[in-house]
């Protein structure tokens, strides 16, 4: 009997060795390697691997003969859920959500499968992290009731699939993909082999049988999906849960979706009765903003589709120790040093000796170029200790030379700004059209800036 042939897989990016190495020669990752039954071969691998349609396998279908009547987008109850996925689940696909532990991945989940299982047919919720009491105990709370949702408390990656082909659901929950295991190998679950093999049955059984599948994802302690890179570019579509464990609100963010937008942004509160979507996020993220306070400004942005209004708060204040401090919560940590050097050196702000602390209120995350002069106007408030109008918004992109560049969708941001009751928005001169003043005239004023200069001349004289 040939004994079985075993390799050395690096846990971060996939790679193989015949013998153990400290550190993986294509990433570069420390101690990532672990020992690993080789997989099949290339020719048993090609016939496991193959979409359960129906037909010839194999066999081309012309593109004119291909009929998508049956393929309308499913809805899962959520209106912000369907936002981020572009407008509902798509049959057939398979989707990967990933976020930190007990932010409400499962709870948002469980929601989405009830409200499925109520409209469309019966849904598998398959757990390999509770049992199926501690589901329904969930359940309970969030009021599933008696909708056709069946509950599996399974890690066999053999016996899933069993269940999926016996009840034939209408969705799919796999709840985690790192606790599944497969028994054609002999690593642990969680492990690279592992989560590929997973997540590649699963994606046949969505295929072939054209039943949507999400699939629940670890992150590791920088953020990142845990696993291999692979596995994100194998789903169709992978959102990201985020939020503060001391706000009640969350955010779902699409950063891949081969049906929708991506950066697309759906926000929800989490309450005692579960995850409540939140239609108007502009409104509950400036619902705290003080009045007549320096430091503070009203931020345009938009994530996907999507403006939202966010407050940039900043304080500015005299170092205490040799080196000066530069702190930000919400923004990019090196795009504030790089905002900071051309307040100095265009606008004459002396800030080298001061404590700069920057915030996006309310937990929210922005990364867009077009918050570069919200950031400005909310540092230079602060060290000149006056106090921007309370009905005035902005927003803008900062060149080195201190010049404001024009930035996308300035309409949308605009007339969210304006149905939100601000009354002047400072943008780029660039992005000032005619036809949109003329619309807006009497709702909101727009304002059009070149430089650093000029913006704050407006706001703080």
């Amino acid at each position: 009997m040939n004994k079985p042939r075993t390799v050395f897989v690096c846990q971060e990016c996939g790679s193989q060795s015949p013998k153990w190495l400290g550190r993986c020669a294509e990433c570069g990752a420390w101690n990532s390697l672990v020992e690993e039954r080789a997989q099949e071969s290339a020719a048993a691998a090609a016939g496991a691997h193959r979409y359960a349609l129906s037909g010839p396998a194999g066999s081309a279908r012309l593109y004119s003969e291909i009929a998508i009547e049956g393929s309308a987008r499913l809805t899962t109850g959520i209106d912000e859920f369907d936002r981020v996925l572009g407008g509902g689940v798509v049959p057939g696909s398979l989707v990967l959500l990933g976020g930190e532990p007990g932010i409400g991945k499962s709870t948002l989940l469980l929601q989405a499968a009830a409200n499925m299982a109520r409209t469309i047919g019966p849904v598998l919720y398959s757990s390999g992290e509770e049992s199926e009491h501690q589901i329904k105990s969930r359940g309970e709370r969030l009021a599933v009731g008696k909708a056709p949702l069946y509950l599996l408390a399974e890690t066999c990656l053999e016996r899933i699939l069993e269940e999926i082909e016996r009840i034939k659901p209408s969705l799919v929950i796999v709840d985690s993909v790192q606790t599944v295991f497969s028994q054609k190998f002999q690593s642990a679950p969680g492990s690279i082999g592992q989560v590929r093999e997973a997540a590649t049955q699963l994606l046949f059984a969505a295929k072939g049988r054209n039943i949507p599948t999400f699939l629940v994802g670890h992150v590791t302690k920088d953020g990142s999906l845990a696993g291999p890179k692979a596995l994100e570019h194998v789903v169709d579509t992978v959102l990201y849960f985020e939020g503060e464990r001391h706000h009640s609100h969350r955010v779902v963010r699409a950063v891949k979706n081969r049906f929708g937008a991506i950066s697309e942004l759906g926000v929800f509160e989490m309450t005692s009765a579960g995850l409540r979507p939140v239609p108007n996020p502009s409104k509950m993220f400036l619902a705290e903003r003080p009045s007549n306070a320096p430091g503070s400004a009203v931020l345009c942005s938009v994530e996907g589709s999507r403006p939202i209004l966010v407050e940039v708060q900043a304080l500015v204040s005299t170092s205490t120790y040799g080196t000066a401090r530069r702190t930000a919560s919400g923004i990019d940590q090196q795009r504030l040093a790089l905002l900071l050097a051309v307040l100095e050196k265009r606008a004459g702000l002396n800030l080298i000796g001061d404590d700069v602390f920057v915030n996006i209120a309310g937990g929210m995350t922005v990364d867009e170029p077009a918050s570069d002069l919200g950031v400005l106007a909310a540092v230079a408030s602060s060290v000149r200790n006056r106090a921007i109008p309370l009905t005035t918004a902005m927003f803008g992109e900062v060149g080195l030379a201190g010049e404001v560049r024009g930035t996308a969708q300035a309409a949308l941001r605009v007339r969210e700004a304006a149905q939100m009751g601000f009354r002047r928005c400072l943008m780029p001169e660039a992005n000032i059209v005619p036809a949109d003043r003329d619309e807006l005239a009497g709702e909101c004023e727009l304002v059009g800036i070149r430089t650093v200069g000029e913006a704050l001349d407006h706001l703080l004289t």
